[in-house]
């Protein structure tokens, strides 16, 4: 029986005369049959979310269960995608309702009419269970989707045969005793309970971003989750655009939960531009994009990061490594504090809900390094931005996603102001990783990975106890090893730190380039010291042609670093050799 609407508060509506309603249920309210979520049962009173904006609306009109709850339509074609926050496609919706979305429109999610093609990796008799792979799809040219068995269906493959086959067409079907399931390309799934998985595994391999402040110092690991607080324009979506375009994970789901139109606007139209860095191919290949700016309705804010995070999980599911990017959590939970209003619930610290610390541990527990229902190793390595009032990461939001993720990289507006990009502050960043990862560095990158990581950043730490003594006495009066400090403090942060996104070189350094710039430098300190203990003085060490030569070690192309590192190496070497050590 279809139910009414009897009250109406913003996004939330108070239904009454629902049938048998259910927590999470989707709903159709009033005459444009709007979606909603039923969030709260009091009595006979169905409280609902309604991801679209409710003007308009009048007490009295029909309320529609439709016995489902908010789920996301999982099949090929999803990859390239850019939908808002509960999957509507927003290039179907502007062919239909121009750059504003319509209320009450319906389109399906993914297209139901194309044909793909289907190849068997299975024999028909096979007994198969949950997550089993069936068969495969060529996706995109980067990504094959492999077309898995849905929840709760186990027994015999039958009728699975090459074709070519829509996504609601059945490919096979499934028997269990008398009991015949068809089998197709389709699935959905409940965008808030995690797809089931074996087992967690370690995090022991490192997400590759080519990023060199964050593989060195920060470095984060497949499955992992970080953290990126900082206030505004100190660069959190330019780090996570770079960790989208460059880092090495398979599949990119990135979530602009509240972002504002401006920056949605620049990443859709760029991203379908850019190519990928290994194949050259069009990145948006393998790249999922919903978009939920600040201006459209709240709910749908607060549901666009579990539609990310399933749509991850589903990939995850084949085998594939992804990278998920929530910019920003504070807008999500912003969504979670005006919902909350709404409901009257008791207001926890700065008015956020009391189950805020719960609702963000259960989003980041959703990524890691996992052992599939079939097998298979897959990983969603979760990175979200944090936006918080004046860059007080005090404030809740910050605190509970802290407590959670296991790196924090501290983005610093006085870093931004001075045009260090990116802008991570390196006496505030920490990775909880790099213990995990030590064996995986010096199994593929040297052994002397970890040691000199950690030299560049005692030079870096003593620097800054320096300059707190530099601004009581000078710089003059310091010795001249402290004065050597912050020389080479100084190539550290210019040469290596600093990175250009702007430029196609320095964009991207691969793991080694970063071994040997870092090298280069650890090198050039050592000859410093050497030197420096044999009488001469910091200023004559400007002079030195190798000064130069490591300096420009970052535009250097990945083809050609080997022979220069050779190059400096040797300048380096022949430093005590010169006259003006000589002198």
């Amino acid at each position: 029986m279809d139910g009414f609407i009897y009250r109406i508060s913003g996004p939330v509506v108070i239904a009454k005369g629902l049938e048998d309603p259910k927590m999470y249920d989707v709903v159709k309210v009033g005459k444009l049959q709007l979606i909603g979520e039923i969030i709260k049962i009091n009595g006979s009173d169905a409280i609902i979310q309604v991801y679209e904006d409710t003007s308009g609306l009048r007490p009295g009109e029909s309320v529609i269960n439709t016995d489902r709850q908010l789920s996301v339509m999982l099949a090929p074609g999803l990859l390239g995608s850019i939908f808002d926050g509960i999957q509507r496609p927003l290039d179907k919706i502007k062919i239909q309702s121009g750059d504003f979305i319509s209320r009450g429109i319906n389109v399906d999610s993914i297209d139901v009419e194309k044909k793909w093609h289907f190849v068997p990796t299975i024999e028909n008799g096979t007994e198969v269970s949950m997550g089993m792979i069936i068969g495969t799809v060529q996706e995109t040219s980067l990504i094959t989707h492999k077309v898995m068995v849905p929840k709760g269906i186990s027994g015999k493959i039958d009728g699975l045969k090459e074709g070519d086959y829509t996504i609601v067409e059945n490919v096979a079907t499934i028997k269990n005793g008398n009991k015949k399931v068809p089998i197709q390309m389709l699935q959905y799934w409940p965008v808030r309970i995690a797809r089931p998985v074996k087992g967690k595994q370690p995090p022991e391999i490192p997400l590759i971003t080519g990023q060199r402040v964050i593989d060195t110092l920060f470095p984060i690991s497949k499955g992992g989750t970080a953290a990126v607080p900082g206030p505004f324009g100190s660069g959190k979506t330019v780090i996570q655009h770079q960790l989208a375009k460059w880092s090495d994970s398979e599949i990119v789901v990135y979530v602009g939960c509240g972002e504002r139109g401006n920056e949605m606007t620049e990443i859709l139209s760029t991203f379908p531009e850019l190519k990928d860095p290994k194949t050259k191919k069009p990145i948006m290949e393998r790249t999922i994009l919903i978009a939920n700016t600040s201006n459209m309705p709240v709910a749908a804010r607060e549901a666009s990061i579990y539609t990310g995070i399933t749509i991850a999980e589903y990939y995850r599911d084949m085998g594939y490594s992804v990278a998920l990017m929530a910019d920003s959590t504070s807008r999500w939970a912003e969504a979670l504090r005006e919902i909350s209003g709404r409901l009257e619930e008791m207001p926890g610290e700065e008015g956020y809900p009391a189950y805020l610390g719960r609702k963000v541990a259960e989003f980041y527990e959703r990524a890691g390094l996992v052992i599939l229902l079939n097998g298979l190793v897959g990983s969603i390595t979760a990175i979200g931005a944090v936006s918080p009032p004046g860059g007080d990461i005090s404030e809740p939001v910050s605190q509970n996603t802290l407590r959670v993720t296991r790196v924090f990289w501290a983005l610093d507006a006085s870093l931004a102001n001075r045009r260090h990009f990116p802008s991570i502050n390196w006496l505030n960043s920490y990775s909880l990783y790099n213990d995990d990862l030590s064996k995986w560095y010096a199994k593929n990158i040297g052994e002397d990975w970890t040691k000199l990581k950690s030299l560049a950043m005692e030079i870096l730490q003593q620097e800054a106890e320096i300059n707190e003594v530099v601004q009581l006495v000078g710089y003059d009066a310091l010795p001249e090893k402290e004065k050597e400090i912050l020389d080479i403090a100084k190539s550290i942060r210019e040469d290596y730190l600093q990175q250009s996104a702007f430029d196609d070189v320095d964009t991207f350094s691969s793991i080694r380039k970063q071994y040997l710039m870092l090298k280069a430098i650890i090198l050039l300190h050592d000859m410093e010291r050497s030197v420096i203990e044999k009488g001469v003085v910091v200023e004559q060490m400007q002079k030195i042609a190798a000064k130069s030569m490591v300096a420009k070690m970052k535009f250097v192309k990945e083809s050609d670093i080997e022979s220069y590192f050779n190059d400096v190496k040797k300048s380096i070497l022949d430093i005590e050799k010169l006259e003006i050590i000589k002198a």
